[in-house]
């Protein structure tokens, strides 16, 4: 293979080296560290970013760090309830589940979506475990209400399966199908599961891969982008009315990760080629971090606010 020139890489060998030099204190740091990533959104369902994210991912494991993925799959799953004439009813922009749709969801999730995403990081290396939550007790859940049929919240997690594979070096993707005590299966939102694995994990940070910028101020403009913000400062968004709609879940799932113990939780753009990277490795990252009340950021800061 011919090699490229500066000009046609697009970098210098000065930059490259550069790159490198900023990256290196933050591969020091997470090395060892159990880092949790939902994957969704755009990421998911568009071949070259889910490319990109498998590449991330081994480059992550090859630098010493733990990472568990975590996904759903609700397109998906809305899709093949399409081409099998099984209409949908959302309440609350929740789908109602049926037997039939949980049939539907647990074909998707551990038997599409799960291998699609496994292989994808195995082209890389045979370093990929798929699970449901119903493996080993994973996702202990709970019916959310009668009126939704078999949507579950998390009741436990039992890390264990998890554990085990992480010290074996291995990877594992989580499909978000969880269990009650007498074996009932239940659909379960992606970012409650990795908000809850990752605090049973104890894990270093939670990354939320989204179609947005990160938590904005103003919807309309992404210069708005928040950086970096604690609990206090979300509480006091969402309070006024900044922090509404569609963001409400994933700020909530942020909250709930980062109360459970995990470092920081991060919405970042999954739209963008190789976002774990930037988001992980590089001094301003391109997301939203949260963080903590009195919280420092890996960088050595704290809150900062707006992004310029």
């Amino acid at each position: 293979m011919d090699q490229q020139t500066p000009s046609e890489s697009g970098f210098s060998p000065e930059r490259r080296a550069s790159v490198l030099v900023e990256t290196l204190p933050y591969i020091q740091r997470f090395s060892g560290s159990v880092i949790v990533v939902k994957f969704g959104g755009n990421a998911m369902v568009d071949e070259a970013l889910a490319t990109h994210f498998a590449e991330d991912v081994v480059l992550m494991h090859s630098v010493g760090i733990r990472p568990v993925i975590v996904h759903g799959g609700g397109p998906q799953i809305g899709a093949l309830m399409d081409r099998l004439g099984i209409k949908s009813e959302f309440r609350d922009g929740l789908r109602v589940t049926d037997a039939e749709t949980l049939d539907v969801a647990r074909m998707v999730l551990v038997g599409k979506v799960n291998r699609e995403i496994v292989s994808g990081i195995n082209r890389h290396g045979s370093l990929a475990v798929g699970l449901s939550g119903e493996d080993a007790g994973l996702i202990q859940a709970s019916a959310r209400n009668p009126e939704l049929g078999f949507v579950g919240d998390v009741e436990s997690i039992n890390p264990a399966i998890i554990e085990r594979l992480l010290a074996e070096e291995l990877i594992p993707v989580v499909s978000t199908i969880g269990v009650d005590p007498s074996g009932q299966a239940y659909n379960i939102n992606a970012d409650t599961v990795a908000a809850a694995i990752a605090g049973a994990l104890g894990a270093e940070r939670i990354l939320y891969l989204t179609d947005v910028e990160g938590l904005l101020t103003d919807v309309d403009d992404p210069s708005s982008r928040i950086s970096r913000i604690d609990l206090s400062g979300l509480a006091a968004l969402t309070a006024d009315g900044t922090i509404s709609g569609g963001m409400i879940p994933k700020v909530q799932a942020c909250i709930d990760a980062v109360e459970a113990g995990v470092g920081s939780a991060h919405m970042v753009d999954g739209r963008i080629p190789h976002v774990l990277l930037l988001e992980l490795f590089t001094d301003l990252g391109i997301g939203t971090m949260v963080l903590p009340d009195g919280g420092v950021a890996a960088d050595g800061r704290g809150v900062d606010g707006v992004a310029s």
